[in-house]
């Protein structure tokens, strides 16, 4: 039975619109930045968080994964407070993110600023970092032990260079201390490449390097590497020469740190999405598989609900650690 004229176009009409709907919900789902992003780094230059997202920045513009570019910028004033009160202050602005390191936790325990991780939107973990004891090649120390014994001997002489203070390089020293009973001298620094830059012109003695941020140095022949801060070796060529702290020692000293990316508070889900999915593509690229390897870095990508979980419990063990180094504001 042939249909009136009516009714035929009513039905079209009416497919035409749910097609027309659907696409239009689909076309708000699909959020894309719009702008330049601003990819904020709470620490200095030359430093390992530093290093990672001018790499990232730089791929998403080679491989086209975004249609805008990502245009980094170092915030690393009050040890990154001021980079992380900047993305809090950018309440529902999608275009703004921050990578961060494990000052997320610390510079709030340790100053009382007025953050929190839970102020910013998580979007994923990317990595967690090493942190290797080093000292300068032509210094007379071969190995942890050797060099512990000098540091005790002369008892609060020694200079131990790290990034910023109270955070994650003065944690492990002060794990140090306690483990041998030692004193140094801690100097603060504002980025990773500047503290072993430091190492190398012999203005101090030692640092607690991430392994990105002496590899050069290594390569060079101007800095060794004396143990591996964790509980097992680096997996990887070279660095899986270096002993962990234990084999070295039999103390079994262990810290590793967070590369995450946030975005601001407030955006929208579609845009928390977007940046999800982004930085997931970034880690099955080959480009970062390379880095991720350069680097030294324990590819470990995570989000959603296990990120957060993680962060909740790395927010307490932080807390904890800081307590007993005697590191939180009173």
């Amino acid at each position: 039975m042939r249909r009136p004229g009516w009714m035929a176009a009513g039905v079209a009409w009416t497919l035409f619109l749910s097609a027309f709907l659907f696409s239009f919900g689909a076309a708000q789902a699909a959020w894309q930045p719009t702008k330049p992003v601003e990819f904020v780094i709470p620490a200095g230059t030359g430093g390992g968080a530093d290093l990672m997202a001018r790499f990232m920045s730089a791929m998403i513009q080679k491989n086209k994964l975004a249609p805008v570019n990502f245009l980094v910028v170092n915030k690393s004033g009050g040890a990154g407070a001021e980079g992380f009160l900047h993305v809090k202050s950018q309440k529902g602005n999608p275009h703004v993110i921050i990578i961060t390191l494990s000052n997320l936790f610390t510079t709030p325990i340790a100053t009382g600023v007025p953050f929190n991780w839970k102020d910013l939107t998580p979007i994923s973990m990317m990595a967690l970092d090493y942190f290797v004891l080093w000292v300068n090649t032509e210094s007379p120390y071969k190995t942890a032990p050797e060099y512990i014994a000098a540091v005790k001997a002369k008892s609060g002489t020694f200079k131990m260079a790290g990034t910023g203070a109270k955070q994650e390089d003065q944690i492990i020293t002060v794990q140090m201390e306690q483990n041998f009973g030692l004193k140094f001298i801690y100097v603060p620094f504002k980025g990773g490449g500047t503290v072993c830059a430091n190492l190398v012109g012999k203005h101090v003695d030692s640092t607690v390097n991430n392994p990105s941020e002496c590899r050069g140095h290594w390569q060079a022949k101007r800095v060794r590497p004396l143990a591996t801060i964790d509980t097992e070796r680096i997996k990887l060529p070279q660095w899986d020469t270096i002993p962990t702290m234990k084999e070295a020692t039999g103390k079994d000293m262990a810290y590793n740190m967070l590369r995450g990316i946030f975005a601001a508070p407030g955006i929208p889900k579609e845009a928390q999405e977007y940046y999800i999915g982004l930085m997931k593509r970034i880690s099955e690229t080959a480009d970062w598989k390379k880095y991720i390897t350069d680097s030294a870095l324990k590819g470990q990508f995570m989000t959603g609900p296990a990120y957060v979980k993680w962060l909740g419990e790395a927010e307490a063990l932080h807390r904890d650690l800081m307590t007993k180094a005697g590191l939180i504001k009173k």
